[in-house]
């Protein structure tokens, strides 16, 4: 096997995953090998990494001089626009979840970096598909912006695999679950701003209705897998568009129970908004049989145990001790 040391590029670096990938991967390659890039101007602290570039990632003659300067081996592109804005900024989403992946693969095609992890959704799902334990295969047939675009992204994937051997690897995340940082925009984020609310107000009003189940991922396991998956030989890959990903899966109503548990006076209400048609698009649960068995996908946190550590976390961030 191929001996090199790997030289990281994180795209959306400060946002809910990419702030918690860049702390492990720093962990793991140490913060000279990791680069995190991100809208925002740098200031002390801003991210783990070694170093920081101010980057609009759709400059792809900016992005290129990056990759040129910092030898970048691995590229982990999570900038995008998220489900609930990008319905509202179609155009704009389409330029920005698509671009710069294309870009990426046409680097690797080149030769100018070696590997790139690229995130899929559970929004490539739709019309027409079982509600339960969705498996690996189904037909595509995605009915948001969002959606859309992460299926064109498979698809980019899976072409620049088969034609040019681009070891471009991805996972369709279900919603994920963080009490570090806050949810930017999709239609899973009450999951997340549930815990904020019951922790400081304790109540909430819920913009997806009582009984629609949605998969979640608590985000320690989201970066687990990101890293299992980017760690296996590429030999025992078998899924070059995207891998399914279940998590485990839940309603609003559900969470409130169990949030009850911790905060007895919780309480809970309902005005779903246009996110609910999203939510109503996607399956309730998935089947992630195979990326258990091509590259040993496993989970530590249910819903039980993610409601325990979101609220103690919480109380201690939000100073409710």
């Amino acid at each position: 096997m191929e001996s090199y040391t790997e030289k990281i590029l994180i795209t959306g670096a400060l946002g809910q995953i990419g702030t918690e990938l860049t702390n492990r991967l720093v962990e793991i390659h140490g913060a000279d090998n990791v680069v995190a890039s991100g809208l925002d101007r740098w200031q002390k602290g801003i991210t783990s990494a070694g170093y920081y570039e101010r980057m609009d990632v759709t400059n792809t003659q900016l992005v290129r001089q990056v990759i040129k300067d910092y030898d970048i081996t691995t590229v982990y592109h999570l900038a995008s626009l998220l489900s609930g804005t990008s319905e509202k900024q179609p155009i704009f989403a389409w330029k920005l979840n698509l671009e710069p992946l294309l870009h990426f693969c046409e680097m690797a095609k080149e030769g100018l970096i070696k590997k790139i992890f690229w995130p899929s959704s559970i929004a490539v799902f739709g019309k027409g598909i079982p509600k339960e334990n969705v498996g690996q295969d189904v037909v595509l047939n995605p009915t948001t912006v969002y959606g859309i675009s992460k299926m064109a992204g498979e698809k980019w994937c899976e072409y620049y695999f088969d034609k040019h051997g681009v070891d471009v690897r991805s996972i369709r995340y279900p919603g994920l679950i963080s009490w570090k940082t806050p949810a930017g925009g999709g239609t899973t984020d009450y999951a997340v701003e549930i815990f904020y609310e019951a922790v400081e107000e304790g109540k909430y009003t819920s913009f997806i209705s009582e009984n629609t189940a949605m998969p979640m991922l608590y985000m320690d396991d989201a970066i687990n897998a990101t890293l299992k998956l980017m760690e296996a030989p590429k030999e025992s890959l078998t899924v070059h568009s995207s891998y399914n990903l279940g998590g485990m899966s839940f309603t609003p109503k559900e969470l409130a129970e169990e949030i009850k548990k911790e905060i007895p006076d919780f309480t809970i209400d309902y005005q779903p908004d246009f996110r609910q048609a999203i939510a109503d698009s996607w399956p309730a649960s998935i089947d992630d049989t195979i990326a258990k068995k091509d590259w040993g996908l496993t989970y530590d946190f249910g819903i039980a145990e993610m409601s325990k550590d979101m609220i103690k976390n919480l109380k201690v961030k939000l100073n409710k001790n």
